[in-house]
């Protein structure tokens, strides 16, 4: 497995405004996320305590699914998917918008990685601890699977070659249904505590306190399990609550600026280096 990822960025990326071609591929079959946010990276829960051990709970945001069909739940009138009745969700980074020019195209306001460095285009998490698996070994899993990869996606919307070899690795394995309980695929135990946060999930307007709840029952749970232990979901809570990081920070501040600012990626030392971002290395160093 090779990829071409220089200019790219297609999975870190909200693009589907710079195709007219149908992308949406998470909108299609029985389950519907509350969220309108493309490609969000699922965390699993060694994944959510890296991050927590590293500040940056204020990074991380849970996705539920609606569903017509298939076991579910309603909570504040919406129907969930849910797993033995409780309503099931994952979690992942936050996209806020971000001013990029992937793909050679002009700059402009796209719902981006938190950790994705709007002037290089490169993660700035890459050599760190709390670096996702998932990303690390992307697209290894669809190759294993053989499902279309976003790098085939961007080469059909906007040419160039990115994925240079698609020989499946042979060290990844997909985790699917039960094994995945626990462990990348979590279940609130409690519904009535969160029907609020589904409102507002719905309306895109989760607060500090809902993230906290989701990425504190993920990060209280254990594989193959529904139950979630107590102490580990406080310190978690707790974490998330208190997290002031230089991506919360520059969070709130993109979504200020890209109301009324032209999309310049320059903006991106003041915004997130000036806050001590890790930096990227550049693509001369690669």
């Amino acid at each position: 497995m090779e990829v071409n990822c220089e200019g790219c960025a297609g999975c870190c990326i909200d693009w589907r405004a710079l195709t007219e071609t149908d992308i949406d591929h998470e909108r299609r079959g029985p389950y519907e996320p509350l969220d309108d946010t493309y490609n969000l990276v699922p965390l699993s829960r060694d994944d959510v305590w890296d991050f927590l051990d590293a500040g940056y709970g204020d990074a991380l945001t849970p996705r539920l699914w609606r569903t017509d069909a298939g076991t579910s739940v309603s909570v504040g009138g919406v129907e969930l998917a849910a797993i033995a009745g409780n309503p099931a969700f994952f979690v992942g980074i936050r996209k806020p918008p971000k001013p990029v020019a992937p793909f050679g195209c002009d700059p402009k306001w796209l719902p981006s990685c938190t950790f994705l460095d709007p002037q290089t285009l490169q993660c700035r998490v890459h050599d760190g601890p709390e670096y996702p698996e998932t990303c690390g070994e992307y697209p290894g899993e669809n190759l294993t699977l053989d499902v279309e990869t976003e790098c085939e996606r961007v080469e059909a919307a906007h040419g160039g070659e990115r994925l240079l070899d698609d020989e499946p690795p042979e060290d990844v394995t997909p985790t699917f249904g039960p094994a995945a309980l626990g462990s990348t695929v979590f279940a609130h135990p409690d519904p009535d505590r969160i029907t609020d946060a589904v409102a507002r999930a719905c309306s895109g307007d989760l607060t500090r306190g809902d993230r906290a709840e989701f990425v504190a029952v993920a990060a209280g749970s254990s594989p193959g399990m529904l139950s979630v232990n107590t102490e580990r979901y406080e310190q978690a809570r707790e974490r998330v609550l208190a997290a002031e990081s230089w991506a919360g920070a520059a969070i709130r501040d993109w979504q200020e600026r890209s109301s009324g600012s032209d999309p310049d990626p320059s903006l991106a030392t003041t915004v997130e280096d000036d806050r001590g971002a890790p930096e990227t290395p550049g693509w001369n160093e690669q």
